[in-house]
């Protein structure tokens, strides 16, 4: 799909939808419900910010187009009555009062930046959507009990930083950390108006938020297969790393006979296998991938000596993925004892797995009851704001289908029925949760 063709495509949906009103009745009709074509609109001028020749998006935390997004997103959250500002962790965050000024706030909300050559989706139909319920709210003028805070969060595809930051999570050195934009995380920060000199000052506690909501599409196949129109996320899978370096001994590709030699690429290959056989022959819905591969020194002629690769694996409980981590190693250390190489493991990255709030899964399946919508439970297999904000409040997520699974690309594509679906199972979620008390 090219960029024509998107707009095409957006433009005809928000035509149609002022015309059906998506497919409503009229029991339904009396409730409160989220200006589809409005947020449709909305989303198809997002998409402009960065956009690319494919049809996609490429607008990378820090960058130029980011920053002019930011702008555009700001002007959209005043224009639904929020109190609108930058953090200092670089988030924007837009504010409205509620009733009750002693109780915590309610948070919903994504992020708008993409990976390079995304989509128009990730991250924009829940920014987008928490900012539709907002207006919306305004527009049948609700005031709810909670305090609302409607945030997109900053550089979400570079490792979650404006949510880690509220959490605690970032350390000091990942302000060095260069981006897709060409800044740093710290320089990154400074160009969108927050402060990486004092990173506690930017943290939030446990019982600062009362809730938090998420909306997202799903970046897989399962509801477009199912035939489900929403999704109830039961957690967000945690994920580790490792490095997985494979010694053997490099030496001349033509004059070393074929039982003399110590090949690490051979050592690679069948660990690349045993990875796949060993995540599908456990029990469970675990994943196993091999990403990333280097071969050394990489020369045509040489039988290589060193091969570095990367090992992943994701699954809801951390148990789990120590369980699956374990059976790949000695599996690893198997295959070096056959080809005479040796395996290191050395683990880099964690993402702590995130359960969602049990009385949020119940409110977002009420309220996709009560508007009709069909819905499954399901884990999400990726990473989210929510699971930082989680180590401070209650989270919750929403997920609408994508076509084929696909996401990260300019094919990505969600129907603007399912969106509105979504965001209005958002709103009734959000106001069930409203009249909560969080103890």
């Amino acid at each position: 799909m090219n960029r024509r063709e998107f707009a095409s495509r957006m433009s005809a949906a928000v035509g149609a939808a002022a015309m059906s009103g998506f497919g409503v009745s009229a029991r339904q009709e009396a409730q409160p419900r989220v200006n589809g074509p409005r947020a449709i609109e909305q989303l198809r001028r997002l998409a402009q910010f960065g956009g690319t020749p494919e049809g996609g998006t490429s607008r990378v935390a820090y960058s130029d187009a980011d920053l002019a997004a930011r702008d555009h997103v700001m002007g959209l959250m005043r224009a639904a009555s929020l109190d609108t500002a930058v953090d200092g962790a670089g988030n924007i965050v837009g504010r409205r009062a509620g009733r009750d000024a002693s109780l915590a706030p309610l948070m919903f909300g994504s992020h708008i930046d993409s990976v390079p050559d995304g989509g128009n989706y990730d991250g924009q139909v829940g920014s987008i959507g928490a900012i539709e319920v907002a207006h919306t709210l305004a527009d049948h003028a609700i005031v709810t009990r909670h305090p609302l805070e409607v945030v997109v969060f900053q550089n979400e595809e570079g490792g979650k930083t404006g949510s880690r930051l509220l959490s605690g999570e970032v350390a000091p050195q990942e302000l060095d950390i260069v981006t897709h934009s060409g800044f740093s995380i710290g320089e990154g920060m400074r160009r969108l108006g927050g402060n990486p000199d004092d990173l506690e000052s930017l943290r939030r506690h446990a019982g600062d938020i009362a809730a938090y909501l998420e909306l997202h599409i799903e970046q897989g196949a399962v509801l477009e297969r199912e035939g489900i129109a929403i999704g109830v996320v039961e957690g967000i899978v945690g994920i580790k790393r490792w490095d997985v370096t494979i010694d053997g001994f490099a030496n001349h590709a033509g004059t070393t006979p074929m039982d003399q030699r110590r090949d690490a690429m051979l050592g690679a290959g069948r660990f690349i296998d045993a990875v796949h056989r060993t995540a599908r022959r456990i029990p469970g819905r675990q994943v196993a991938t091999v990403g990333r591969l280097q071969a050394l020194p990489g020369a045509p002629n040489v039988i290589p000596g060193r091969v570095v690769l990367s090992l992943e694996i994701r699954d809801l409980a951390m148990e789990k993925i120590a369980t699956v981590y374990e059976a790949i190693r000695e599996e690893g250390l198997a295959i070096g004892e056959e080809t005479g190489t040796t395996f290191a493991f050395d683990q880099f990255y964690v993402s702590r797995a995130a359960p969602t709030d049990e009385r949020l899964r119940r409110l977002v399946a009420d309220a996709a009851a009560d508007l009709g919508l069909t819905f499954m439970r399901m884990p999400s297999g990726a990473g989210h704001d929510a699971q930082s904000i989680a180590l401070l409040a209650p989270v919750g997520m929403i997920f609408v289908p994508s076509r084929s699974g696909i996401s990260h690309s300019p094919q990505e594509f969600s129907h603007p029925d399912d969106i509105v679906a979504g965001m209005d199972v958002l709103l009734h979620t959000l106001l069930a949760l409203d009249a909560m008390d969080f103890g």
